[in-house]
């Protein structure tokens, strides 16, 4: 991928354009290069705007923006709507205007950002939203969607005529934010049939397309776009049949039966499932290092902009999760990131005044945790101001002035919608929706946000979202009746714990002395309930288990045996039950929970690698 995108950026150092066929029409990367020329204001250009695939990705994403932007609107305009409903409208402006930044599309940035003004001033009650604002607002939309159109077409590589200067919308959208009335509409509004893709107008333009090689790679291979919830069935349906073949092979009756044919058969069906297995989930696994790549270049513009220094270190690149996934955590990475550097990092004079780097330190890190994707966006700068949430959080009414607040509390204040602390509104930050889109896309995943931050030292923010399918090897073992998994990336060793390794400490309950150092001893069946049949600790099975920096010891009755296991959520029911990452299906039928190693051990049942 690096040398296509070196070879792309080389061909469009300043070469004259090429025509891409027979026709004589450009080529994708001529046509945005030219269009990319045209938007921006900067002599240099933005070589990421010309990335056919960053330019498709942002198309895609920008346009399921503008369908929930017009939903919402006309929702408000027949007086049906909700006040989430004027904040969705609002943070999809506000997101395709950082889209839009990313790739140096100056012109939809601009009017995406006079846009979202106007919808602030709304949404804090200081605008009302009158039939003609709303016109205002749609007609903004509408440009917006012109100018996707105009991309596309430039990417195909057709001939494009480039839609008429914004400046005459933006002052009508001025003049609605004002409180006056709007500007008189131009004659050519760009109609709603204007903004459809215009599939195949041009096709003859741009040339015959070549035939697509059989299992061709790179930017020949043949792609063909298929309904996600279609590819979630089949990956669901895979995963049945990975089931179904184990307990198949786990059948007792089976197993007694002695024929050679019988046997090989059914090695042939354990193949082929697995390859069925690997393929499917390949179909829908990517590595986040692609996400996080693409934060690369936010961070420097981010840092250019601001006039500060700023490096961002990546972690766990190789990481794979679901794709959905991968899609979904994108807003909330933008905007964490551009609120580490508008908030977060100090500018280099206040730096080095405190002891720290001129350039401040932002790190991205994924990894397995318990069943759990977990993303950690960390810096070195401010750290969260405790006293300062509080005040304006008392200031917005969110809390009375002598609630008695914990640290976790406080800090999950900055969540709430048009929550910021910023003196000023600038266009990386300032109006407090970024981090309330973060809290939305988590939720959506269900899962969680933890926040850890030292005044002066930095902040730390761990995004947990749990594997919704996943093939993991687990440890299938027993606690009085019931079966449990460990899964096995959080296992370090096993063994049986002798009457000698085993103390209690005032305070810190039972200890196992594991190669000379102390670890804390977490009784499953005392956790979970179960009348355990050891009932001393040298009777039973001691796993060590580790989750994050953290080092503990969980006892249980016995090892009975080790499986992949299928991955399934518990579902809403069970959302709030703690100590459990999803269930499976044993090879016997049973159902099996997942543990959660960190759950189980608590904040207190766990140690800080040495």
């Amino acid at each position: 991928m690096e040398k296509e995108r070196e070879n792309v950026q080389g061909g469009l150092a300043g070469e004259p354009a090429r025509p891409a066929g027979p026709g004589g029409a450009a080529g994708p990367e001529d046509g945005l290069k030219a269009l990319s020329e045209s938007m921006e204001a900067a002599a240099a250009p933005n070589f990421l705007a010309q990335d056919a695939e960053l330019v498709q990705d942002f198309l895609v994403e920008a346009r399921e923006h503008l369908a929930r932007i017009e939903a919402c609107l006309l929702e408000i305009e027949q007086g049906t709507h909700t006040p989430e409903t004027l904040h969705a409208a609002f943070r999809s402006f506000h997101t395709i205007k950082g889209l839009a930044g990313f790739l140096d599309y100056q012109v939809i940035q601009r009017v995406a950002h006079e846009t979202e003004t106007l919808l602030d001033l709304a949404r804090n009650g200081q605008l009302e939203l009158r039939p003609q604002t709303v016109d205002v607002i749609l007609a903004a939309g509408d440009y917006l969607a012109l100018w996707l159109n105009t991309i596309e077409a430039a990417a195909a590589g057709r001939a494009v005529a480039e839609p008429p200067p914004p400046d005459a919308l933006i002052a009508r959208v001025q003049a609605a934010a004002s409180g006056g009335p709007a500007e008189d509409e131009p004659e050519e509004r760009p109609r709603k049939e204007d903004r459809e893709p215009a599939e195949a107008a041009d096709a003859s333009a741009a040339g015959p397309k070549p035939e697509p090689r059989a299992g061709a790679g790179g930017a020949d291979a043949a792609l063909v776009k298929v309904d996600t919830a279609k590819l979630e069935y089949l990956v669901d349906m895979v995963g049945e049949l990975v089931i179904a073949q184990t307990m198949l092979r786990h059948n007792p009756e089976l197993g007694q039966v002695k024929s050679p044919r019988l046997q090989r058969d059914l090695a042939n069906l354990a193949r082929v499932t697995g390859e069925v297995q690997k393929t499917a989930m390949a179909m829908r696994m990517v590595p986040v290092g692609q996400l996080f790549r693409r934060m690369t270049r936010l961070v420097r513009d981010l840092a250019r902009k601001s006039g500060k220094l700023a490096e961002l270190e990546l972690y766990g690149e190789d990481v794979e999760l679901d794709r959905t996934i991968v899609e979904e955590l994108h807003d909330p990475l933008v905007h964490m990131l551009r609120n580490s550097m508008d908030h977060g990092i100090e500018p280099p004079a206040e730096r080095e005044a405190r002891g720290k780097p001129a350039a401040g330190r932002i790190r991205l890190r994924a990894s397995h945790q318990a069943g759990m994707i977990v993303i950690e966006i960390s810096d070195d700068g401010r750290g969260l101001d405790r006293d300062r949430i509080f005040r304006k959080a008392v200031e917005r009414g969110l809390v009375a002035p002598e609630a008695r607040l914990s640290d976790h509390e406080v800090y999950h204040l900055i969540f709430e919608p048009g929550f910021s602390t910023a003196e000023q509104i600038t266009d990386v930050s300032g109006r407090g929706v970024g981090m309330d889109v973060v809290r939305k896309h988590i939720n959506r995943l269900r899962g969680r946000i933890e926040i850890v931050s030292t005044s002066g030292a930095g902040t730390t923010f761990l995004l947990k979202v749990p594997l919704t399918l996943a093939i993991i090897d687990g440890l299938i073992v027993a606690v009085g009746g019931e079966r449990f998994i460990v899964p096995i990336f959080a296992v370090r060793e096993m063994f049986r714990a002798q009457p000698e390794q085993i103390f209690t400490v005032e305070g810190k309950g039972e200890m196992v002395m594991v190669r000379g150092r102390l670890l804390p001893l977490v009784r499953l069946a005392e956790r979970l309930g179960i009348e355990a049949r050891c009932r001393e600790a040298s009777e039973g099975l001691v796993i060590v288990g580790e989750s994050g920096s953290r080092v503990f010891c969980l006892l249980v009755d016995e090892l009975a045996g080790k499986q992949e296991v299928v991955i399934k959520s518990l579902g809403p029911a069970f959302r709030e039950a703690r100590g459990f990452a999803g269930g499976a299906i044993l090879g016997d039928g049973r159902v099996g929970l997942i543990l959660d190693l960190a759950a189980i051990a608590g904040e207190t049942g766990a140690v800080v690698r040495g």
